[in-house]
C-alpha cells in the first residue's frame, strides 16, 4: 500500500452504480415478491453493507478505513435493476472503492437469487459516478499566485556553521503549491529587533504569506513567537491548533512546540518549528487548507468564484 500518513482526515463521499439485466417477468417477481429466495432486494443490500465492510480484505491494496454511512437504493426498470450505493467516511483516504465493492455486492447477490428464475441475467455498467472529498476539494484558485516568503531563524546557520534544512523543506513543499510563487528566501540570527523587522520590511513589500522556520520551542534563544506576537493584528489560533495536533499524532514532542500564525495588514505570518521534520509535517497540517483564507482577506468571504470585491483586489496586482 501506498503511505498516506501525511495526509489528513476529511469527509469523503462515494457513490457507485450498477445495473442489472433481466426479463420483466423476472421484475414482475421481485416487485411482488415472489421469487423463490425471498425478498431479493434486501438481501442485496445486506450483502452490499457486507462487502463495502470486507473491502480491504479484498482488494488488497486498499487501507482499511472507518464506514460511516453505506446506503443502498435500487431504480427498477422495465427489464432492468439499477443499484446505487452511497457511502461516507471521515478518513486519509477515498471510499470509492468501497462505494464500488458496494455496488457489485448488491449486483452479485441479485444475481445469486434472481439466477433460478431467469437463466440470462447480465450484469452491466458497473461504475463510479460522483466522488468527493480529499484535498483537492479544498484548493482555492486565484488569478495570481500568492507572493510568498521564507524566513529561517538560527544563529548557526546566519553564522555559516550550519546547514539550513527546514527552510529548504517549505520551500520544497511551496514549489509544489501551483499558487505559491517564492520571492524571498532570508536568514537571519535569533534576536527579536532582527526578527521583527525582518517581518515588518517583508510585510510592507506585500507578501501575501510569511513563514519562519526556528525559535519556537524552548530553548533560552527561542523568542520567535513572542518576536511576532505583538506585530499580529489577529492571530489566527486554528493554524497553530491543526499543526500541533498533526503533529501530536506522530510524536508526543508536539505539544512543546510554541509556534503563533496572525494577520498583519493583507499578510499572513506563520512561525513554524525549526527542525525539518516539524516543518514538513506542519506544512502538511496547514495546506491546501490554508489557501482560503486569502479570499477573506481580499474580501471576497468564502464564495472566491464571484465576489466582486475579491474581482477589484485582484485587479489592482
Amino acid at each position: 500500500m501506498i503511505n498516506i500518513d501525511h495526509k489528513f482526515n476529511t469527509l469523503r463521499k462515494a457513490i457507485a452504480e450498477g445495473r442489472i439485466e433481466t426479463s420483466p417477468q423476472t421484475i414482475e417477481m421481485v416487485k411482488a415478491g415472489t421469487v423463490p429466495k425471498g425478498n431479493v432486494l434486501e438481501i442485496a443490500r445486506a450483502g452490499a453493507i457486507a462487502a463495502a465492510k470486507k473491502t480491504p480484505e479484498t482488494i488488497v491494496l486498499c487501507h482499511p478505513i472507518p464506514i460511516d454511512y453505506c446506503n443502498i437504493s435500487y431504480e427498477i426498470g422495465d427489464n432492468y435493476i439499477l443499484v446505487r450505493a452511497e457511502l461516507h467516511a471521515i478518513a486519509k483516504t477515498g471510499v470509492e472503492m468501497e462505494a464500488m465493492n458496494a455496488a457489485y455486492g448488491a449486483l452479485i447477490n441479485l444475481y445469486d437469487t434472481l439466477k433460478p428464475v431467469d437463466e440470462n441475467l447480465t450484469i452491466k455498467e458497473l461504475k463510479l459516478s460522483s466522488k468527493k472529498g480529499g484535498k483537492t476539494d479544498f484548493k482555492d484558485n486565484y488569478e495570481r499566485k500568492l507572493k510568498a516568503a521564507i524566513i529561517v531563524i538560527s544563529d548557526s546557520t546566519f553564522a555559516g556553521t550550519r546547514k539550513d534544512k527546514s527552510g529548504l523543506v517549505i520551500k520544497e513543499f511551496l514549489e509544489h503549491e501551483a499558487l505559491v510563487d517564492i520571492q524571498a528566501y532570508e536568514i537571519i540570527p535569533d534576536d527579536i529587533e532582527q526578527i521583527q523587522s525582518k517581518v515588518l520590511e517583508l510585510e510592507a513589500r506585500g507578501y501575501d504569506l510569511i513563514i519562519s522556520t526556528g525559535g519556537t520551542g524552548l530553548g533560552p534563544k527561542d523568542f520567535t513567537p513572542e518576536a511576532i506576537k505583538p506585530l499580529l493584528d489577529k492571530e489566527i489560533p486554528g493554524i497553530t491548533e491543526a499543526i500541533r495536533r498533526h503533529g501530536k499524532d506522530r510524536t508526543p514532542y508536539a505539544m512543546l512546540s510554541r509556534e503563533i500564525a496572525g494577520l498583519k495588514n493583507q499578510s499572513i505570518i506563520i512561525t513554524l518549528p525549526g527542525s525539518s521534520r516539524g516543518a514538513k509535517e506542519s506544512m502538511q497540517a496547514i495546506f491546501p487548507g490554508l489557501t482560503h483564507a486569502f479570499p477573506m482577506i481580499w474580501g471576497g468571504g468564502h464564495d472566491h468564484h464571484g465576489k466582486a470585491k475579491l474581482e477589484k483586489e485582484l485587479s489592482k496586482v
